[in-house]
């Protein structure tokens, strides 16, 4: 089976992180104790437990987005977020060894481990750091990309730039010249909007350019390479009718899918139930209105389905009809805009999910009032109904919360992307990077192109 990975090629720095902060936990785990007491320690789910907890609270915290060794403020918020992780860490460490300590007192090298992971957090920050400066001259490299194609597409490419997942070093030139620099660079490309449209000329010239090293790439292989989205307004009928964006197209993929949605939601649902009801409490306190509201939604191969979300507006707050969420809607409750940024609000749909009819990871089900006029409006709109709905999503990990025909296709663009590259792995990074969000309460409110995009 071949997996479809360009996400991973941006995350390369994530990966070498974790896997260096694997790597020395566990050296130091085997050598500290051996020298101390005289053999190995034992491994146990209590030390993969810490592990992962560990690699979970970096990643969520930032630990692992050091944006800049050249900027000194990173490194305070470095330390910092470390600080933090260590915090999160040795707290359930110690809440663990309080619950079992008839347990962990038959095993006195484990004693050890407190001390281990001062020593660890000291190491990995100053490896972590290293990492950076070693990563950012590479990735921060600057591309000179040559574009090939109609000024309409250029200044279109140019517009979806804002919401690139690549440094902003990047710059375009509309006009194709061969310069004997230009062939001996090597962060030149050339993006071409149709190969089909070029001349005999410019198509030797791609060769020329091609086997001195410079990578020639076509428009939408670029869009998902680089921007890691492909807007709909660039994708042709037979882009679709190969097949690339029908239903998910590994049984096993699929499978893989549906089990974590059931595992993941009744687990969800177990341990949130108490906060739940703290919250629905809440909200029958502020204003004596229903805890609970719903509507309907379109679902898979667009079929409706209800969704059940806890209330976070004012009781009228569709008298004249379905509305978009707006920045600083005066129609949101105070107890409503906390569940907003905590996504509180979102939990009861995690019974659709046990139902089937939505997914963790997805794109987000649309309101049919608003559909018709999207679907009029964005070319191949209803290809987001080849696959279940979800509660996140790519264009909700990606983009802000949007409220207009220009949001809805910028997400449009990222929902294409996840129907084309899904896999079960891309699905745990989406969750991820979801638990980020959440944490740090980002994307529960509409914003602009000017804001920071986590």
């Amino acid at each position: 089976m071949l997996l479809r990975l360009p996400w991973l090629q941006s995350r390369r720095r994530l990966l070498a992180a974790v896997l260096i902060d694997v790597t020395l936990f566990l050296l130091l785990y085997i050598f500290f104790p051996l020298s101390r007491f005289g053999r190995l320690p034992s491994f146990s789910f209590t030390i993969c437990a810490l592990v992962g907890l560990w690699l979970l609270s970096s990643y969520v915290t930032g630990r692992y987005s050091l944006a800049s060794a050249e900027e000194g403020a990173q490194y305070l918020f470095f330390v910092t977020r470390s600080a933090v992780t260590l915090f999160l860490t040795i707290g359930a460490y110690l809440i663990y060894s309080w619950l079992t300590a008839s347990t962990l007192a038959l095993s006195p090298p484990r004693g050890f481990l407190l001390p281990l992971l001062l020593i660890f957090t000291f190491l990995s920050g100053i490896i972590q750091c290293l990492l950076a400066l070693i990563i950012f001259a590479k990735v921060n490299r600057v591309l000179n990309w040559h574009f090939l194609g109609s000024s309409a597409t250029f200044t279109a490419l140019t517009k979806h730039m804002a919401w690139r997942r690549i440094p902003a070093s990047i710059t375009f030139s509309a006009e194709f010249l061969i310069s004997r620099d230009f062939l001996l660079n090597p962060n030149s490309g050339v993006i071409v909007s149709d190969f089909n449209a070029l001349s005999f000329a410019q198509q030797q010239q791609l060769l020329q350019l091609q086997q001195n090293g410079t990578l020639v790439i076509g428009l939408i292989g670029w869009c998902e390479y680089v921007l890691q989205r492909l807007p709909p307004e660039f994708l042709s009928n037979a882009d679709f009718l190969r097949g690339d964006f029908s239903r998910l197209r590994s049984p096993m993929q699929s499978r893989l899918k549906r089990l974590g949605d059931l595992f993941v939601s009744f687990c969800l649902l177990v341990f949130f139930l108490p906060i739940l009801l703290i919250a629905a409490l809440l909200i029958r306190l502020q204003d004596g209105g229903p805890v609970f509201y719903s509507q309907l939604r379109s679902g898979i191969g667009g079929k409706h389905f209800r969704i059940w979300k806890l209330r976070t507006m004012c009781v009228d707050a569709e008298t004249r009809g379905a509305q978009w969420v707006s920045n600083g809607d005066n129609r949101i409750t105070p107890v409503g805009r906390l569940l907003r940024l905590t996504r509180l609000d979102e939990f009861p749909q995690l019974f659709a999910v046990l139902k089937g009819e939505m997914s963790l990871i997805g794109p987000r089900p649309e309101r049919p009032e608003f559909e018709e006029d999207l679907e009029r409006q964005i070319p191949y709109y209803r290809y987001r109904h080849s696959t279940r709905p979800g509660l996140s999503g790519w264009a909700q990990v990606n983009y802000p919360y949007g409220a207009s025909v220009e949001d809805a296709a910028n997400k449009l663009s990222y929902d294409l992307y996840y129907l084309r590259n899904f896999s079960f792995l891309f699905d745990l990074l989406i969750l991820f990077k979801t638990i980020r969000l959440v944490f740090n309460a980002h994307g529960a409110i509409p914003q602009s192109p000017s804001s920071d995009i986590p």
